[in-house]
Order: C-alpha cells, then structure tokens, then sequence
C-alpha cells in the first residue's frame, strides 16, 4: 500500500509538471477537475485530447448510467479491491497514469469492455482489449496480446514480464464484472500485479464527474 501511495504521489506531482494552468481558464471556468486543475491536455500517438468536465452545472446524465439498480446477481457491487497487490484508483489519478505513463508509452489504459460498450464511447486515450480475449479460455489470444503489452517468452515457455507496460484496467461501473475478470485473467497468466492497477468507478463515475468522453 505504500508503494501504491507513493506511485499516486509521484504520478499527481507529474501531472502537474506537464499542465501549464493559464489565469484566464481558471476565471473563466466553473468546473475545475480539481481546485488548480482545470483540464488536462494528453498527446497518445499524435493525437491531442483534452480532458475536462462538463461545463453545464445543470447537466445531468440521462443515458443508462444514470440507473441505480441492476439486477444482482449477476450485477452486485464489486469489492473496493480486486486483489491485495493490485492498486485501485480514482479519476485523478488515472488522468495521472495517462499522462505519466500512456503518453510516455510506458503504460496502456485498457477499455475492458465488450467492443460494442467501448465503440459507444470511452475515456480518451484508452484501447479496448475484451475481458473475454484475456480469460483462460483464450490462451492464443492472451499470448499475442502479453506480446504486444511488452512480455516476452523464453524458450522455457515461461514469460518475462519485467519489459511488459502497466496496465490499468476498468469497464462499465463499480457492478461491472468485466473488468475484474480481465485483472483476473492477466493475474492467472503472471502478469505482476504490481504492474496492473484498477479503476473500479468505470464508466459510470467517469461520466457522473462529466469528465470527456470520446467515440473511437
């Protein structure tokens, strides 16, 4: 838990070294993401995306994140935790992660979700792997996509994870399973853990801050 506290630390104190915060956006808007943070620019592959909330303080969600209750099983509350040693995150701090460690190319923040939620819209920046390609089921699928994420296998067919990305990973809300299955999945394969972090708000919190949101 230290290290995790000490990694949130350094990715804030990141984030704000990249963020230059001119006078007039600071008058001019009403919400801030965080007091000294009024939007946050990200460059992934070329592209620019700027995070920021909904400018509209009356705004509110009318989509079906705006439900309250789902039927449970098989949508029950998922714990604040996946596992011990994998870190679970808010919304500053994966801004943090995208841009301390995704536009660094030393981190991937991966859209879990089946491909038909991500194509509706996600969080800028994010790549959609389906929880379903990273489940034991589907160990030639798994293999190429820990290539693609860094890992390399030796000729013992043991991998090497200590080139692999960090990864952070969320899907639908905090009763979305998608996700934690995915962490599940990549915890099974040997993934370190250390190296896999958990934004259990998903899409639900991420739109009720109204925080952007992009069609891939």
């Amino acid at each position: 838990m230290k290290k995790w506290r000490t990694l949130s630390l350094r990715l804030f104190l990141a984030l704000f070294m990249f963020q230059v915060l001119l006078p007039g956006d600071l008058l001019a808007r009403k919400v801030n993401i965080t007091r000294d943070m009024p939007y946050v620019d990200i460059s992934i592959k070329g592209k620019t995306y700027r995070i920021e909330r909904n400018q509209d303080t009356s705004h509110k969600l009318t989509n079906s994140f705006a439900k309250t209750s789902r039927p449970c099983p098989p949508f029950c509350i998922h714990p604040i935790s996946v596992h011990r040693q994998v870190g679970t995150v808010g919304e500053v701090e994966l801004i943090g992660f995208l841009k301390d460690k995704v536009e660094k190319g030393q981190g991937v923040l991966v859209d879990a979700r089946i491909p038909a939620f991500y194509k509706k819209g996600t969080i800028p920046g994010a790549v959609n792997i389906p929880f379903t390609l990273l489940t034991k089921g589907n160990n030639a699928y798994l293999g190429r996509i820990l290539s693609i994420l860094g890992a390399t296998k030796a000729s013992n067919n043991i991998w090497n994870f200590s080139k692999a990305r960090h990864l952070m990973l969320f899907c639908n809300g905090p009763w979305c399973d998608q996700s934690p299955r995915a962490i599940k999945g990549l915890l099974s394969a040997g993934f370190p853990a250390q190296k896999l972090f958990y934004y259990r708000g998903g899409m639900q919190s991420w739109q009720a801050f109204g925080l952007t949101t992009i069609k891939p």
